[in-house]
Formats: C-alpha cells, structure tokens, sequence
C-alpha cells in the first residue's frame, strides 16, 4: 500500500497558490482514478483507492503546512506504511515552473511542511516530487510568493507542473522510482 500525501494550506483563500501544489496533483490523481476524496481522519481528508492495480491512500493535511507532520505520523502508523511506499508531493522555489523533481530520500530544503513530516517520522528516508513554483522576483518576499494570487500567465506553467507530478506518480506506482525518476528529473 502506498500513502501519498500532497502538501497545501486546507483554507479556501489558499486553494490558488503556490503553496496547493501538491493539493492540486492529488485532487487531478483522484479526478482521473475516479477517487472522491472525502473522508477525514487524523487532522487529513483522505480515501483510499486503487490506481494502476497498487492500493492507495491519497491524502490532504488538513493542517496548517508547518503541521502537516501531525497528520501523516497516525496515518503511517495505523496502516504500518514502509517508509519506501511514503510520497510526498509539495512546491519548491529551487525548481523552474513546470519542472519537478524526484526524490528518494533528501531533506526538507526548507520547506516547512516537509520539515515537519521528517520530524515527525523520525526520518528523511522516504521519496518525494518537488514541483518547481520558482522564487519571486525580490529576496524576502517568500511567504507572499508562495501565498499570494499568482499572475494569471503563470497558470499555465504551474498547471504542467502539476500534470508532470500527477504522471510521475502512476509512473512509480507501474514501474517504481528509479523508472521515474529516469523519465521525469
């Protein structure tokens, strides 16, 4: 069984940012696998399913980003998830706007809601899709970037990002992550 958990903030006002990346490729992986993601259980809503004949759990903290730790720990531990099956999808400002990159292990590179999931797991051995979002244009403008309205000619580029994500995981459900990540990085 895989858990695969897209990172983003739960409130409505964020549901357009940067920030929802990994909200968006989990919503676009259930909207194509027919997947309704309603239930809710450990601070996350959830559903499991099946996609490309592996048993899923995707999942959306319902957290906030710094906290998302505190949703994906119960749910590792309740389902007893090899640490291998863990992915977490989630935005990077290091990464160009419709690029991703795949991980099997690494650190949270500041991230604040993979900061908390690797401590709360005790580990960083687990993989992950970083999905590029880019950096704004001034040095300390960080948090407006990744929670402010992005431009509307920046839809498109985040959107291939998303979709990108989305095919990166069925790849490693059909073929595993060394498949992917030698067709998607």
């Amino acid at each position: 069984m895989y858990l695969i958990i897209g990172l983003g903030n739960p409130e409505e006002e964020y549901s357009k940012t940067r920030h929802n990346m990994g909200f968006n490729t989990i919503n676009k992986l259930a909207q194509k696998y027919n997947i309704k993601i309603t239930k809710t259980k450990y601070e996350g809503l959830y559903e499991t399913g099946e996609i490309e004949g592996q048993k899923v759990i995707l999942i959306k903290p319902q957290t906030y980003m710094n906290l998302s730790g505190n949703c994906v720990k119960p749910f590792v531990d309740f389902y007893k998830i090899e640490k291998e099956n863990i992915l977490v999808i989630y935005d990077d400002m290091d990464i160009e706007p419709g690029t991703i990159k795949i991980r099997k292990k690494g650190s949270a590179g500041g991230h604040n809601g993979m900061k908390s999931i690797i401590q709360m797991l005790g580990t960083e051995e687990f993989p992950r899709i970083r999905i590029g979002i880019g950096r704004p244009e001034h040095n300390g403008d960080e948090i407006n970037y990744v929670i402010g309205t992005i431009p509307k000619e920046e839809i498109p580029k985040l959107e291939e990002g998303t979709e990108k994500a989305k095919e990166a995981i069925i790849e490693i459900l059909k073929n595993g992550i060394d498949k992917a990540m030698n067709k998607f990085n």
